[in-house]
């Protein structure tokens, strides 16, 4: 055995006894020299970086030259710990999604499978630390678009067997293994289907775990970003669930002292009065005066029976509080400021007299004399 393939403790943070798998290194998925990346044959004058494939002389989306994957990620066996877990580092290796990360447990980068519930340090980044842009291509591939959050995949080129249930059954069974999967849709007869995450993250991941893979029948897969769902209902609930999302990144980063001061100000605009009752319902995030009027419920209205035979106890009469948003102590500073000014002798400025119309004819009064010439 030699010194390559033994694989060193990592120096890491100790995992909670609640989790049921402990992590061990990486493994190596392959070694230096194994995957032996071929060139795109020369098909035009021009090599288009952004397309990765040349211009002029071939199709825009051109599988003719595409070869099978070498590779192919096994999430159970390949995942672990690397550097990642000691530096801090949150963003997933590219290669391991892929299957070729010949570094293991010295990869500088994550070799798991992304944590929705962990947010990225940029959002202008995928999950594998690479920039997103404004648009997409024009073929849907690439990175994306940080304009639009994007959890459905495009799979072309998928060998049908059977009626439309066993593709669908396929799809699923190749999938899932990079998220828990939302919907899918396959289009029968048209070797297409549309797979959506529930993470964008796992569709991500997904897009280059399945990239220029197989399912059962030894095809090219062509994935892709998909396009905005056009039917209505889909949007409202996509709309629906941002706005979810958004409502809940809002409330974990408010502070609750201001949610509280909040509901008693709302509370004192409606004219209720609170009291230390009211308060702790407004800390236990109740609607303030909800426990008193459902005690004075539960006790009987001033009309019920129990009312009339044992009379309620006399308390007294809330003292009124001024309604609006300027409290006592305000008013009374601006009537103390107003005396000042009274006092002064300051008067407010009059408004000017508007101009006079202009007359056509000739009047003497205009000229501020009585004389007839």
């Amino acid at each position: 055995m030699t010194s390559d393939e033994i694989e060193p403790q990592l120096d890491v943070a100790p995992v909670p006894k609640s989790t049921k798998k402990r992590l061990k290194p990486a493994r190596k998925q392959v070694k230096p020299g194994d995957v032996v990346k071929s060139e795109t044959p020369q098909t035009g004058k021009e090599y288009n970086i952004w397309y990765n494939k040349w211009a002029g002389g071939d199709r825009e989306d051109s599988y003719s030259n595409k070869t099978k994957s070498q590779s192919r990620c096994n999430v159970k066996r390949d995942q672990g710990l690397t550097r990642a877990n000691t530096t801090g580092m949150k963003y997933i290796c590219l290669f391991f999604s892929r299957g070729c990360c010949p570094y293991g447990w010295e990869c500088e980068y994550r070799h798991t499978l992304p944590d929705p519930n962990d947010a990225m340090p940029d959002s202008s980044k995928d999950c594998f630390a690479r920039d997103k842009f404004a648009d997409y291509r024009d073929d849907m591939g690439g990175v994306g678009s940080f304009n639009r959050q994007n959890r459905t995949l495009y799979v072309g080129r998928i060998k049908e067997t059977g009626n439309g249930q066993e593709t669908e059954e396929m799809v699923t069974r190749h999938f899932r293994e990079w998220g828990k999967i939302e919907r899918i849709r396959v289009l029968q007869y048209r070797s297409v289907a549309f797979v959506t995450y529930e993470s964008e993250f796992h569709a991500q991941f997904a897009k280059e775990a399945m990239a220029c893979q197989s399912l059962d029948n030894d095809e090219i897969l062509n994935v892709r970003w998909a396009t905005e769902d056009p039917n209505p209902v889909q949007q409202v609930a996509e709309k629906r669930r941002l706005e979810d999302l958004g409502q809940e990144a809002i409330r974990a980063r408010m502070d609750p002292r201001v949610v509280d001061a909040m509901r008693s100000v709302r509370a004192l605009e409606d004219g209720d009065v609170l009291d230390d009752e009211d308060m702790q319902d407004a800390d236990e995030g109740a609607e303030p005066g909800a426990k008193r009027r459902r005690l004075e419920i539960e006790r009987g209205s001033p009309h019920s029976e129990q009312s009339l035979s044992s009379p309620p106890p006399l308390r007294e009469e809330p003292q009124p509080q001024p309604m609006g948003l300027l409290n006592a102590d305000t008013l009374e500073g601006l009537k103390y400021f107003a005396e000042i000014r009274k006092r002064n002798g300051f008067v407010p400025p009059q408004p000017k007299a508007p101009p006079r119309p202009p007359t056509t004819g000739l009047n003497l009064g205009d000229y501020g004399s009585d004389e007839e010439n």
